[in-house]
């Protein structure tokens, strides 16, 4: 029974000194005071015979099976503070774990930040790139209009070129080819034949007979022009399809006389123009070429 006590004597105070390691550390001297002060609770005040008794049953039990107290105490107090000190590296590891991972945190924000700024570049420049390839497209296909616009006026000025010069048509002419000389007077009237050529675009006009044949139905512009010597006068017509339109007529009893006359004619394909010299009359012609007959294609009609 006494030895029993004894271990929860030893258990109880074992207690209260790893509380007060835990709470604050406690030294020998105080570990020792507090042995006595359990041992005098747990041992009120006796006789000096049950006191010398309770004391030698105490020591004996205690040292048959359990070790030295003071030396249990200093092992448990050294694993105690080495605990401590355990304790305090885990605590220093962990605030500078915390501490990483703030700096972690910190770095991942910025990071997430940054994607944030780059992914909103990304998406300008894609707008950017999306309105450039669309102003591109519009420019290629205006370019391509345009081509093609270019493409269809050069056919267009190919085939009006073309067109006129199927449309260029124009001629003059005056009698003579070389020397000089009278023509008339004659009984009736004759169609002047004028042999030097100096324009026949179109081939119209024929300076075998003197006729010109329109090619295209159009507005034509024709002239004619006579030089005689008086006493005898010079008088032309300008006749279409058999019809006088026009004369040119000079006279004086001597002495170098001209006359000159013009007519814009609607004529249609086939239609005929030429020169007839009035009978009675006659005209001079030289190298100088007094006498001419001209005519072109004002612009065609529908």
């Amino acid at each position: 029974m006494k030895a029993l006590v004894c271990i929860l004597l030893l258990l109880e105070t074992f207690v209260f000194v790893v509380q007060q390691q835990v709470d604050g550390g406690l030294n020998e001297n105080e570990i020792s005071q507090q042995i006595s002060s359990e041992d005098g609770r747990q041992n009120p005040p006796q006789t000096d015979t049950l006191r010398a008794e309770a004391s030698t049953d105490s020591q004996q039990y205690c040292n048959l099976g359990i070790p030295d107290i003071h030396a249990a105490l200093r092992e448990l107090t050294a694993t105690v503070t080495e605990q401590k000190a355990n304790i305090r590296e885990l605590t220093a590891t962990v605030t500078e774990q915390k501490e990483r991972n703030r700096e972690l945190t910190a770095t991942v924000t910025e990071q997430k930040e940054n994607i944030r700024e780059l992914t909103a570049t990304v998406t300008e420049q894609k707008e950017k790139n999306r309105a450039l390839e669309t102003q591109q497209t519009f420019i290629l296909e205006e370019m391509n209009k345009k081509s093609d616009e270019i493409s269809n006026l050069t056919l267009s000025q190919v085939e009006l070129r073309k067109e006129n010069r199927d449309r260029e048509i124009a001629f003059s002419a005056s009698m003579m080819e070389s020397g000089s000389g009278y023509i008339g007077p004659f009984t009736t009237e004759i169609t002047v034949t004028y042999r030097n050529v100096f324009t026949n675009i179109g081939n119209a006009y024929n300076p075998i007979t003197g006729v010109f044949t329109a090619p295209l139905k159009g507005a034509y512009m024709f002239r004619v022009s006579v030089f005689g010597i008086g006493p005898t006068g010079a008088t032309a017509a300008i006749v279409k399809n058999g019809k006088h339109v026009v004369i040119t007529d000079a006279y004086q009893p001597q002495g170098g006389l001209n006359s000159s006359n013009g007519i814009v004619l609607i004529l249609e394909v086939g239609d005929v123009v030429y020169v007839r010299l009035w009978s009675g009359r006659r005209i001079y012609d030289s190298y100088n070429n007094h006498n001419t007959f001209s005519g072109y294609l004002l612009f065609p009609l529908r």
